[in-house]
């Protein structure tokens, strides 16, 4: 197979064309608006369904019954419309059916701006809609991962009849890259055997709904989706890791900022300092059993991401406060350059740094001094 080029949102488009995806709803919103175009011609030509939706609220709501009846579905927004389909995201995850939602963050909060962002973070990892309930969420850095991820995103979605949302910035959905496209799948509809999927007298009813007016049997579905849960982070987490063998210093980013992160690091090393780099590719089950492993043996860690900080807490909870954690970010759409994420290393390896210190504060000083 050859390399082409491609741009990041219409890599994903065509690589959940080849994943076996059935159905597509969703509505325009800059910087993910091609990956709708795309499939608003790709989709028919096969004899697919695509309704380009009245809303955000509608297309979330579309995908629900579509996935009630077992079909491969999606949807993708950017992120004030992955806001307005939050309540239908807790439906679905109460319903235990299985969906597949790409945001292609930008900046916020509010109508923000339509420049690249990781601003979604804690909406995506820690948020959502109403209720007890953990998405799996990928974070690809490249269009070649985003690619190879969509197709992960349906397999994870339908093994574990969850919600499966893949999360990056305007830059990669935005950049061009060579990258090599999969094999077309062939659809192959799984017996679901909780899918209302139309087969009346042949069987007893399915009836799907996140509706539980007993609390205990609502408690049940709680500690059925929590066991649920505890498969995925037993079994799903994954990550890169480079140079991080005999690594004094860890930086820690996900997708775009993970990959600035990495010309930095190249650099410092050639600089005599031993740096590594852990990039999260599932922030949602998160690594935190491999830097838990690192904080037994490294001097301190740098967070870097494009937000104000909101991966750094799942850093802080996993190190445990063994070892300094110190952060760097931007926000509002602006990305960093490799020789300010260089500077924070240069920084961290010459300084004396204290567990104790508040690290987004200390980032916030250097920032905007009072």
């Amino acid at each position: 197979m050859t390399r082409e080029l491609w741009k990041g949102n219409e890599a994903i488009a065509e690589a959940a064309v080849r994943a076996g995806l059935e159905a597509y709803f969703g509505y325009p919103i800059t910087p993910q608006t091609e990956i709708l175009e795309y499939l608003s011609k790709r989709m028919p030509e096969l004899g697919r369904a695509f309704v380009q939706a009245e809303s955000e609220l509608g297309a979330i709501n579309m995908v629900y019954g579509a996935a009630c009846a077992g079909v491969r579905v999606m949807s993708t927004s950017s992120s004030p419309g992955v806001s307005l389909m939050m309540e239908g995201l807790s439906y679905i995850a109460g319903t235990e059916i299985p969906a597949v939602l790409v945001n292609v963050m930008r900046g916020g909060p509010g109508l923000g701006n339509i420049a690249p962002s990781q601003g979604d973070y804690n909406q995506a990892v820690h948020g959502g809609g109403h209720g007890d309930y953990q998405p799996i969420v990928l974070a690809p850095a490249s269009v070649q991962e985003a690619i190879d991820l969509m197709g992960l995103s349906f397999d994870l979605a339908e093994k574990y009849r969850a919600i499966c949302m893949v999360i990056l910035d305007g830059s990669v959905g935005q950049m061009m890259e060579p990258a090599q496209m999969p094999e077309m799948r062939p659809i192959q509809r799984a017996n679901w055997d909780w899918a209302t999927d139309g087969k009346m007298g042949k069987r007893p009813r399915r009836i799907l709904s996140s509706i539980y007016l007993d609390p205990v049997q609502e408690e049940k579905l709680n500690l059925r989706l929590l066991t649920r849960w505890k498969s995925i982070q037993a079994n799903e987490v994954r990550y890169k890791e480079y140079y991080l063998d005999d690594a004094e210093y860890v930086v820690i980013g996900f997708g775009t900022a993970g990959r600035v992160a990495l010309s930095a690091v190249r650099q410092a090393r050639q600089k005599g300092i031993k740096v590594g780099l852990l990039r999260p590719v599932t922030v949602s089950p998160f690594p935190a059993g491999v830097i838990e492993q690192l904080a037994g043996r490294v001097e301190a860690f740098l967070v870097t991401e494009m937000n104000s900080g909101q991966m750094l807490e799942d850093v802080r909870l996993a190190v445990k406060g063994r070892v300094p954690v110190e952060f760097y970010g931007r926000m509002g759409g602006v990305v960093p350059f490799p020789d300010e994420i260089l500077h924070e290393i240069e920084r961290m390896a010459s300084s004396k740094l204290s567990v104790d210190a508040n690290p987004r504060e200390a980032w916030l000083e250097r920032m905007h001094p009072a």
